[in-house]
């Protein structure tokens, strides 16, 4: 029932989505003309994925599918996907790998990877899905994927980004500033920040309030504004209201509404500007974040304010920003001067015990718990910490002061104050009731 269904799309004309006239609209013409299998296929998968991916996901998967699809024909010599074999990818895998780049050299590591990705799950899905033109097993394996590098995000120290939001304050174009001011108050990704629509400063109580539109991950999210950013969209607003409302976008005035292009040549001009070269907006929205855990915003926090759906996205900034392991090579260094002979460093101050990363490494400590111990990272604060213990409903009696006493203790001992004056308070109720 299904292959008459296949042969149908076969001969169907390139996607409504591809726009004619387009590079992609002509290179798609000549995979039909000549591989009409091939393309019917790639066309019917697109045409599957835009009704449950996002736009942009299938745009991605569109340019892999046809990059493949064109050296399927003109290397391979294939007509059929379902002829695919093992040694073809293979073959792929080699010419992509040294295919060049329009500006020179080789397609990025991260682009390779994409490419295959995109494939493979090409295969998979048409495999899944049961299509009369699918090969019998997919032929690329999840070893074909080079693995994706994990480098630290590159973010501005504080003395780089003071000068770098000094040189936006300065620049004569009130584009400038703004555009500067939102990525880096908000941390928001470029692509949110051209979607931002007309109306997504909303005032909530006595506070203003940004709406970020769906973006990569697919959630909305309201963050925070800065006193400073409201009077600077109010500023913006009142000059540009005109063409605000035509475009229906935010950031627009008489050039139009502004688009990834236009403000990353924004960011790379003020940081040139700054003597900061290099800087781009996703390296604003990683200083964001540094900064914030540098000083003291929980993880939790961090993670709603970037619209991270999953914590570990977040935790790679707990990496930059790991002082216990700073503390602890400090102490190691310290016996390997020792060792060759060098002169101890500089006695730490009286209060280095009470505060800094002395604080942090005894945090690292497990807490105890009545029936156990918690291994919960020290940056993962927790709502729920002694929560049974301050709810209104709990009691206790002597029998427990053992275990509340070696409670108090550990707290102390880790120097945990408001946990140790929790148990101190709550054993003193208990000395109360018992006379």
């Amino acid at each position: 029932m299904s292959a008459p269904r296949e042969r149908e799309h076969a001969e169907a004309p390139v996607a409504d989505r591809t726009v004619a006239g387009t590079t992609a609209a002509a290179q798609w013409g000549q995979i039909h003309a000549a591989a009409p299998q091939i393309a019917g296929t790639m066309q019917r998968y697109l045409q599957r994925l835009a009704a449950f991916q996002a736009p942009r996901s299938v745009d991605v998967a569109e340019n892999s599918v046809r990059q493949f699809a064109r050296w399927m024909i003109t290397d391979a010599g294939l007509d059929s996907v379902a002829a695919v074999r093992r040694d073809d990818i293979e073959d792929f895998k080699v010419w992509l790998a040294n295919k060049p780049h329009p500006r020179g050299g080789t397609i990025s590591p991260e682009t390779h990877r994409q490419r295959l990705r995109m494939v493979r799950a090409f295969f998979e899905r048409i495999i899944e899905w049961d299509w009369p033109d699918a090969p019998a097993r997919n032929p690329v394996i999840s070893g074909d994927i080079p693995k994706k590098p994990e480098p630290l995000p590159r973010f501005l120290d504080d003395q780089d980004a003071a000068k770098f939001m000094t040189a936006a304050r300065a620049a004569t174009d009130p584009r400038v500033r703004l555009v500067v001011e939102l990525l880096a108050r908000t941390g928001m990704r470029v692509g949110e920040l051209v979607a931002l629509e007309a109306d997504s400063v909303v005032q909530i109580g006595g506070n203003h309030w940004l709406r970020i539109p769906l973006g990569k991950l697919r959630n909305d999210r309201y963050v925070p504004l800065h006193p400073q950013l409201v009077t600077l969209l109010g500023e913006w607003t009142a000059v540009n209201l005109e063409h605000i409302r035509a475009h229906q976008r935010l950031v627009a005035d008489h050039r139009g509404p502004m688009n990834r292009h236009s403000i990353s040549r924004i960011v790379h001009r003020v940081g040139d500007a700054a003597g900061v070269p290099g800087v781009h907006p996703h390296r604003l929205r990683h200083t964001l974040a540094t900064q914030a855990i540098n000083r003291g915003m929980r993880l939790e926090a961090i993670a709603a304010l970037l619209g991270h759906k999953k914590m570990e996205m977040t935790l790679i900034y707990a990496r930059i920003a790991n002082r216990v392991v700073a503390d602890e090579y400090a102490a190691v260094s310290a016996k390997i001067d020792a060792l060759y002979g060098q002169q101890p460093p500089p006695a730490l101050p009286a209060d280095y015990e009470t505060t800094g990363m002395a604080r942090l490494r005894r945090e690292a400590h497990a807490r105890m718990l009545g029936n156990g111990l918690c291994t919960r990272r020290v940056e993962l604060d927790c709502r729920m910490e002694s929560a049974c213990e301050t709810c209104a409903y709990f009691r206790t009696s002597t029998q427990f002061l053992p275990i509340l006493t070696r409670q108090r203790d550990h707290a102390a001992d880790h120097g945990q104050t408001e946990r140790a004056e929790l148990f101190t308070k709550i054993i003193g109720q208990v000395d109360d009731s018992a006379t």
